[in-house]
């Protein structure tokens, strides 16, 4: 690789994106119709599905979660500028997430685990 080559790579990372106020605009509209979403969804009983007898899973809480994770990524992509970051810079958000997924499901297996009402 040449030494111009190299020079031209090190200057390309350093280069900001610059986001258009349209986007700015268009991502706004989508977070609000997604919130909008949401709310109009818990006005209605989505019901439930009995997998086995003692497993239920309730549609309500999958559909809003579902939302928030959508409006999630939205923000981290755009207002957050990781879209237009560094691989490393994504490689870090990625693995926040990761993180975070391993502490609910260390808390949740220890909320499953517990004998409740043996005590």
């Amino acid at each position: 690789m040449s030494a111009e080559h190299a020079h031209n790579e090190e200057h390309r990372e350093d280069e900001h994106h610059i986001v258009s106020p349209a986007i700015y605009g268009l991502i706004l509209l989508c977070l609000l119709v997604a919130t909008g979403l949401t709310v109009w969804m818990s006005y209605i009983d989505m019901g439930e599905w009995h997998i086995t007898r003692t497993l239920t899973i309730f549609w309500n809480p999958v559909v809003a979660l579902a939302i928030a994770c959508t409006k999630m990524t939205l923000v981290v992509l755009f207002f957050m500028h990781v879209k237009y970051s560094p691989r490393l810079t994504k490689l870090t958000v990625i693995a926040g997430f990761f993180i975070f997924l391993g502490l609910i499901s260390m808390t949740l297996s220890d909320y499953v685990s517990r004998a409740w009402g043996r005590w």
